[in-house]
């Protein structure tokens, strides 16, 4: 069986799955957030009672993260109903924006955007922070009420978005019924070269299959060029599974994705067991395809979907006027690492925005120091808007005061993970998805740039 029917099939208590079956499985982990997350308590409790308990406290996570710093007032009630539905129910894993359990949110618009509104407990993006505070295990279950949820694939996990009647449903009985998608197989050997990043990678499988290519299917990475990849690499390939069209993403479990997991489960006190799966010899795939990493180019998505793609380096006649750096794929500390790496002592041409995943992010950005000066304030001094308030922001458009929107006509490149008509606001912006470093090599000329021209490295 591929990685994904292994898990499929144990989830549901049987010896085998293949694809086409329509089987019954046990959710380890119900992730919700708070655009869906009202919506989805709304079902449990239509389905199950106004009075009716959750399946299991401790498997619920609920992390507001997308509408929050903004004054819509409808917005802001979406974080108030996750917080009374928490309370009442006792769950442990609800990662509040403010630190009172009785308060309410309202984002102080006159404090403007750039210094945190947030309390002790906020979490931020949840895909990120999902692995950040120990909530992805190998071998587990996952479901989400968001498409990203594919994150979680990068630790052996089968995760995946589903709807709030779906979500509803597991809150109620930790059950769901799933059909065993097919299996693609993307064998990666090499390794990327400077100036690479795992964005290219999955921008280069993307624009190999188009953005419907996947649909309905597992894209399973496997070959000697995963280990060459860190678990943020991962995280950011799987992520983007949704963008094929697929069902989910996975990876194989390597002593990088033990390390990873054993860590962040043992400073947040989350679950410690778990049983990954191993790569069988003999695997059956619906597509199989090589992968030579060394062989990539920095590649972007054009307007006006994440399949239409093409190499930076052929489009310098591409003329920008914005550049954004951040979201579940593309907010993460490596990112903004690799976005300062090519930044550093210049200033950006066009406005950019920069919007960390989490509040830890935004902690390991000031505290990480480069020639005496944080990687923060290197930030800063080249001209970039950080703000401290982690969050989706503008990437999935938002009211029209959210941080970075679009909210006319304009030409963006960006870290993000989806770049049709409208998603990071006006209907007719056009969104290019690159990785942090074509992102800050085209702010700082105005144009979409190799970020190799910057690196010393031959184009």
């Amino acid at each position: 069986m591929t990685l994904t029917e292994k898990i499929l099939a144990r989830a549901s208590g049987r010896t085998h799955a293949a694809p086409g079956d329509n089987i019954w499985v046990n959710a380890d982990v119900l992730l919700t957030h708070d655009v869906c997350g009202p919506g989805t308590i709304g079902v449990f409790k239509r389905e199950f009672g106004q009075d009716a308990k959750v399946w299991a406290k401790d498997r619920i996570v609920i992390i507001p993260d997308h509408y929050i710093f903004t004054a819509d007032s409808m917005s802001n009630r979406n974080v108030d109903i996750l917080r009374d539905f928490s309370r009442a129910q006792g769950l442990p894993y609800f990662y509040d924006v403010i630190d009172d359990p009785e308060g309410a949110w309202h984002f102080d618009a006159a404090q403007g955007q750039f210094k945190k509104q947030y309390g002790k407990n906020f979490a931020g993006v949840c895909h990120t922070a999902m692995a950040e505070r120990g909530h992805v295990r190998p071998g587990e279950i996952l479901f989400g009420t968001d498409s990203h949820t594919c994150m979680g694939g990068a630790f052996n996990m089968f995760a995946t978005g589903i709807g709030n009647t779906d979500a509803g449903f597991v809150m109620g009985t930790g059950k769901l019924l799933v059909k065993v998608p097919e299996t693609m197989r993307f064998y990666l050997e090499g390794e990327m070269a400077p100036g690479v990043m795992a964005k290219d990678v999955i921008l280069h499988v993307i624009g190999m299959i188009g953005f419907d290519g996947a649909t309905y299917r597992a894209m399973q990475y496997e070959g000697p060029g995963v280990g060459s990849l860190s678990m943020d690499d991962r995280m950011t390939i799987a992520n983007m599974a949704i963008e094929a069209g697929a069902k989910n993403g996975i990876f194989p479990a390597d002593q990088k994705t033990f390390d990873y997991v054993n860590e962040r489960i043992a400073a947040n006190g989350t679950r410690s067991k778990y049983e990954p799966v191993e790569i069988d010899r003999d695997q059956k795939f619906a597509y199989d395809a090589k992968v030579d990493l060394s062989a990539l180019e920095p590649t972007v998505a054009m307007h006006p979907n994440p399949g239409n793609r093409a190499l930076a380096k052929e489009l310098g006649n591409i003329v920008l006027d914005r550049a954004y750096v951040g979201s579940c794929t593309g907010g993460k500390t490596s990112d903004f690492l690799a976005f300062a790496e090519i930044i550093q002592g210049h200033q950006v041409k066009i406005d950019t925005f920069g919007v960390p995943a989490t509040p830890n992010v935004v902690d390991e950005l000031k505290t990480t120091i480069w020639d005496g000066k944080s990687v923060w304030t290197i930030m800063e001094d080249a001209g970039v808007q950080m703000t401290e308030n982690a969050s989706c922001a503008a990437c999935l458009g938002g009211p029209v005061d959210t941080f970075g929107r679009m909210n006319k006509p304009l030409k963006c490149i960006s870290a993000t993970n989806r770049n049709f008509p409208g998603r990071m606001g006006h209907k007719d912006s056009q969104v290019f998805l690159a990785s942090p470093y074509t992102v800050a090599a085209s702010a700082l000329t105005g144009r979409i740039t190799d970020p190799r021209e910057y690196l010393s490295v031959a184009v």
